[in-house]
């Protein structure tokens, strides 16, 4: 009874945490500092040390994992304090604006103030110091065998992207330069060799695990996923994530971004309908992405390690392994009389990112931004076509001063309903396959052992 009153208190303050650390990732600091170690050095580390702790804190008290406990109650606490007395400037660090468009993007980019960055640091930390003294009340102060190698992968999982770009100054590189990321070249193919490994891997290793575990081991892969998906949110204010600048970019409308929270949710949940739209909706587009990564005119990448490149390969993957693995794992089983409700969310996603989009871009004109000043979030790619080809404008809808492309967006609709049937066919060829060459194997080992029992 007092162990259960124990865990209720810890889980109170570990989605505070949650919640103060999700806020915090609206501020233009809270991933500035890694690509500036040789500024922020302890600072920097302790951070990083905290953003693992966000995982190994949720994981000891929801999940009950002793090991990530034993590292999280004796690390946490110390990254926690040398974070607070290295924040020097922390909370006052800002984007230098050096155009009036800059300016107009910083205002918009600057609404949590100082002080309430201020409190949400003190918020996030307190409750952190406070979910590890609950973690000592609940196992102690022995340690585990083994719970290094959760704090390894907890430090491995929280890793902040952008760090590498501490070694190399994106504005002296080329772009004609052997490391700039572009279709088709060999970072894009190792790109999707890593998606395949990436995914063919977790599945050995997952699928030795105890039933019982299988699930806890995606909910990993889901909180993974969740701290890097949303660094984009302080990027795209501090540095920029590819060509986005304005936190109207970190609202979950593209469909990927929405896939996230979808996929997360079902193996958090373990619901049939999220699973079933998870694998028929966002495994196909996950995996579009890495047959053609759309116009390199409308992209802006940089080389194979900068952040744009490396966030949207990692939080891909992680996508895609998080929507195929509950049915490769036998969690659950899609069947095609479970396409009704996937088609009509995505059309309901098509229909919010085009009223949103031009929602934002209408607000850009109010501003005074035009041309290529103006804001264009593109969500769902409904603003601005991937593809080498125009769709006419025969029908179209002016909202908020931005006209849209109703032909194109029905087309977009109907183009990537026929990518979720095609990756849905080819995974029935793939089981059907798999099943006869299983039976095959089956009967060959029942020969066998036929012979050797008759000799």
């Amino acid at each position: 009874m007092k162990n259960s009153a124990i865990l209720s208190v810890g889980r109170t303050f570990a989605a505070a945490m949650l919640f103060a650390a999700l806020a915090l990732t609206f501020t233009v600091a809270d991933y500035y500092i890694f690509n500036r170690i040789a500024v922020y050095g302890a600072f920097a580390a302790a951070q990083w040390l905290k953003k693992a702790g966000l995982l190994l804190i949720p994981a000891a008290l929801f999940f009950g994992s002793r090991r990530c406990a034993d590292c999280a109650k004796y690390v946490i606490p110390v990254a926690v304090l040398i974070s607070a007395f290295t924040c020097g400037g922390f909370f006052g660090i800002t984007r230098v604006a050096d155009t009036d468009a800059q300016a107009i993007y910083n205002s918009i980019n600057g609404f949590i103030s100082t002080e309430a960055h201020t409190a949400l640091f003190c918020i996030e930390s307190v409750c952190m110091l406070a979910a590890c003294g609950t973690l000592f009340c609940l196992y102690g102060f022995g340690v585990a065998p083994g719970s290094a190698k959760a704090l390894f992968a907890a430090i491995a999982a929280s890793l902040p992207l952008n760090i590498f770009e501490n070694f190399f100054d994106a504005d002296k590189i080329p772009e004609d330069s052997f490391l700039m990321f572009r279709n088709f070249s060999v970072w894009h193919f190792a790109a999707v060799a890593l998606l395949a490994g990436a995914t063919v891997g977790a599945y050995m290793f997952i699928r030795r695990r105890p039933g019982n575990e299988r699930r806890m081991w995606l909910c990993a892969v889901a909180g993974a996923l969740l701290l890097q998906y949303h660094s984009k949110d302080s990027m795209v204010m501090g540095d920029g994530y590819n060509i986005y600048t304005t936190v109207f970019s970190c609202l979950p409308l593209f469909i990927c971004n929405i896939g996230v929270y979808t996929a997360s949710l079902a193996v958090f949940t373990n619901k049939k309908a999220l699973y079933a739209t998870s694998f028929f909706v966002h495994a196909g587009g996950a995996l579009t992405v890495f047959l053609y990564f759309g116009r390199d005119d409308m992209s802006d990448y940089g080389i194979f390690c900068s952040y744009s490149i490396l966030y949207f390969c990692a939080t891909h993957v992680l996508l895609f392994m998080l929507c195929v693995l509950p049915a490769a794992l036998g969690l659950y089983k899609f069947t095609i009389r479970q396409c009704i409700l996937p088609l009509i969310y995505y059309f309901a996603v098509i229909v919010c990112a085009s009223v949103a989009s031009a929602a934002v871009t209408g607000y850009s004109y109010s501003l005074g931004l035009t041309g290529e000043d103006a804001i264009l979030p593109n969500y769902a790619f409904t603003q601005v076509n991937p593809l080498p080809f125009t769709v006419p404008a025969l029908i179209t809808l002016i909202l908020w001063g931005y006209e849209i492309n109703i032909l194109y967006v029905m087309g977009l609709y109907a183009v990537y309903v026929g990518i979720f049937f095609t990756f849905y066919l080819l995974y029935r060829l793939y089981m059907q396959a798999y099943m006869r060459i299983s039976a095959a194997v089956a009967r060959m080992r029942v020969r066998a052992q036929s012979g050797i029992n008759i000799l």
